[in-house]
């Protein structure tokens, strides 16, 4: 009679892994972005509001009140549409949210000096 062999030859040896607790700032900041994956939309929509209600009138702002150069402008408008086509393009969560904190921080920076200066 003729019957099934039910035995598998097993192997018992550990192989050993090494576990890196690499805490780093990008690390951290990666482990966030491929979280907010499916929030993807929820973030183009804090990116469009953020920039169209605070970062676009501010070079107006800027420009009228406080005697800053017309490339302020510029340079709002190019970062607003670089995150608008990056968001709708598809981009990964990571570029997507270091463009918009960019974003943020060109912005922050070009008041500071308009105002220092």
């Amino acid at each position: 009679m003729a019957t099934i062999k039910t035995t598998i030859p097993q192997q018992w040896a550990q192989t050993e892994t090494v576990t890196e607790n690499n805490t780093s700032l990008w690390s951290k900041f990666a482990a966030f972005a491929d979280s907010q994956k499916p929030n993807r939309t929820l973030w183009f929509f804090i990116n469009l509001v953020v920039h169209g209600v605070f970062m676009l009138p501010l070079p107006v702002v800027l420009i009228y009140y406080f005697g800053a150069p017309t490339a302020i402008l510029g340079v709002t408008m190019i970062l607003f549409f670089v995150n608008i086509v990056a968001c709708m393009g598809g981009s990964s969560m990571r570029s997507v949210l270091a463009l918009f904190a960019t974003s943020i921080a060109v912005n922050l920076l070009m008041v500071l000096l308009t105002l220092i200066f």
